[in-house]
């Protein structure tokens, strides 16, 4: 690759920040009250983030490790940085996954082979995918458990939307379980194949570089099948980042004095509440993903799952207000970092 693709990542990256700030849901000046409301709080919301990715990184690297020879080596600061950059830009553009993982692919291409950078990226794509099915299903677990105690209320209604969210895990569960035995790539671009005036390209595309994805799809299926050991690591770093994750909107809940009582106990239930918060808001955010940081989506998803916790609307509209500095922190921390240490392929 050239390195006229990264200025271009690099220039996407900034035009969307850009966009996104002049269309932001309030003013400057409310933003700001907001800001400052949060006051030192902001500090650990937005550094609990170097942990989060962190443990992204971590999950990534489990995913090389079974997919690829040994002689191949990326170290950790490395994945570290392309981990950041890959989500600022997957927050930033529209159809999230369209432009990190495009750049992701390009930048590992450099130190391991394409196909092996390609196959990476992917399984690791899939495998945070498949660890927010996992986060949502044994939530509704956790609703359960909290609405046995009398924490939470269970009504007909609830139960139909536990129910529904079960039958949407289990199923994906199974496509998961098929893409991770046979492989996707071939699968997902024959698909491509069946939408109005793409056969002719899914065809060719096919054709042409029939070899190289069947061989992407065997190393899909490989790291299942031949390196569980890692698989299962990667899937339970990504797990353990949902959970400290949750520690954002626990700061803020902490931040209006919502600590069900205090004590280790009251923090602890508090905790709890923010794991299912995040839950169902990234469960309604990635329903639509063809947005940029899915642009009142989240915001819809924190105003539901905060009501169902019992907090304010006003309360709810700070928790997203707040989550959306924090994204565009990262994102600017990220775009910068595609100018750092880069290699040349």
């Amino acid at each position: 690759m050239k390195w006229s693709w990264n200025n271009f990542f690099f220039v996407l990256g900034i035009a969307c920040v850009v966009v996104m700030l002049f269309t932001f849901d309030v003013s400057f000046v409310e933003l700001w009250g907001h800001i400052c409301r949060a006051g030192y709080w902001l500090i650990p919301i937005v550094g609990i983030w170097i942990f989060v990715y962190g443990i992204n990184a971590l999950a990534w690297m489990s995913v090389i490790r079974g997919n690829t020879d040994p002689d191949e080596h990326v170290g950790f600061w490395r994945i570290y940085k392309l981990t950041i950059t890959g989500y600022a830009l997957n927050y930033a553009t529209p159809v999230g996954g369209l432009g990190g993982e495009p750049y992701r692919i390009m930048e590992l291409s450099k130190d391991i082979s394409k196909q092996h950078a390609t196959s990476s990226v992917i399984l690791y794509a899939m495998m945070h995918v498949f660890a927010h099915f996992w986060f949502w299903f044994t939530s509704v677990f956790l609703y359960l458990a909290l609405a046995a105690i009398g924490d939470l209320p269970l009504d007909a209604t609830v139960g139909t939307v536990l129910g529904i969210i079960i039958v949407f895990c289990l199923i994906a569960f199974y496509l998961f379980y098929r893409g991770y035995k046979y492989g996707l790539v071939v699968r997902l671009i024959r698909w491509i194949g069946h939408l109005p005036r793409l056969k002719g390209w899914s065809d060719r595309f096919l054709a042409a570089h029939s070899e190289a994805l069947h061989n992407v799809d065997a190393q899909i299926a490989a790291l299942h099948q031949q390196s569980r050991r890692h698989f299962y690591a990667a899937l339970g770093l990504e797990y353990l980042s949902r959970i400290v994750q949750s520690s954002e909107v626990l700061f803020m809940l902490l931040l209006f004095g919502l600590d069900c009582g205090g004590g280790i106990e009251g923090i602890t239930l508090t905790f709890l509440h923010s794991i299912l918060i995040v839950s169902l808001t990234t469960l309604l955010s990635n329903l639509i993903g063809f947005l940029p940081m899915q642009l009142g989506v989240q915001e819809g998803g924190f105003a539901i799952s905060t009501a169902a916790m019992g907090l304010t609307v006003e309360q709810g509209f700070f928790v997203s207000i707040i989550c959306r500095v924090r994204e565009i922190i990262w994102i600017i921390i990220g775009i910068a970092l595609m100018k750092v240490g880069n290699k040349r392929g």
